[in-house]
């Protein structure tokens, strides 16, 4: 190649991908576990071809769920595990805690892979984290979504994937959250108080219940004519716009974790 010659970001990532890598972009470096390559100038939503020259996205996301999976679908219509998809992301992987529930049906019927990995089939929350790191490496998952989980994650496993596992909360917080506060529970909590706006959180996860840093969040007011079923639904709305807003900004790169504060960059 003659100095000076340029390659464009699609021929770099082709490149990249041909050597089995892929990128995943934070203001100039890059997450990918065990395989790491950084390109500043490329968005990760760039590094999407194929064998056959076509465009697949590999900003590759898996999704844990512990009930119907409504949020679920808004990332499979979102972001579908697809060759001919132009979204900047698939959902290719989706784990749940217990067999039977509308979040595997939902990935069955979007042809998306999906595993039950119940945690008490583990010896200590040590082993759980380890399989868990295994099925998501296997995978080369970017990002991991909790989309309506109710199991504690090992710390191990969030210390495998820091600032790459976000949660949606249905409440303000870091108001209204912590252990026990999930579901109708919270809503409940949020009446009782009086206040006037509500609404739901996307956030990072750490080791701390609902204490990670906050990404983004949507507010809806509160009536006095309000039940937890009635606000629930109100802010269920809002979960099935904010959270797909989100993954695609982490997507994007347009994410960045400065101590316990995100920056969203244009």
């Amino acid at each position: 190649m003659a100095k000076g010659s340029y390659l464009s970001p699609h021929t770099i990532c082709a490149c990249l991908q041909s050597l089995g890598r892929t990128v995943l972009i934070f203001k100039g470096f890059s997450l990918t576990g065990p395989r790491v390559a950084v390109i500043r100038a490329v968005p990760s939503y760039l590094a999407g071809l194929n064998d056959k020259g076509k465009y697949m996205p590999k900003f590759k996301v898996a999704v844990m769920a512990s009930g119907g999976g409504t949020n679920l679908q808004q990332l499979l219509d979102r972001f579908p595990d697809r060759e001919d998809s132009a979204a900047s992301a698939r959902v290719c992987l989706v784990v749940t805690n217990r067999p039977g529930i509308g979040a595997l049906e939902r990935a069955s019927k979007a042809g998306v892979r999906s595993e039950v990995v119940p945690p008490s089939e583990f010896e200590t929350p040590e082993a759980f984290g380890d399989h868990l790191i295994g099925l998501f490496r296997e995978e080369a998952i970017d990002l991991v979504v909790l989309a309506g989980y109710l199991k504690k994650l090992p710390p191990n496993f969030i210390a495998a994937f820091q600032n790459r596992i976000i949660n949606i909360h249905p409440a303000l917080l870091p108001s209204f959250g912590g252990k026990g506060m999930y579901g109708h529970l919270v809503h409940e909590a949020v009446l009782a108080s009086g206040v006037k706006v509500s609404g739901c959180t996307v956030h990072f996860v750490d080791e701390r219940y609902d204490r990670g840093p906050i990404i983004a969040q949507r507010t809806v007011p509160v009536y006095h004519t309000d039940t937890a079923e009635i606000l629930a639904a109100r802010i269920l709305k809002e979960e099935h716009q904010l959270l797909p807003q989100v993954v695609e900004m982490i997507a994007k790169g347009r994410v960045e974790v400065v101590g316990n504060l995100v920056h969203i960059h244009s």
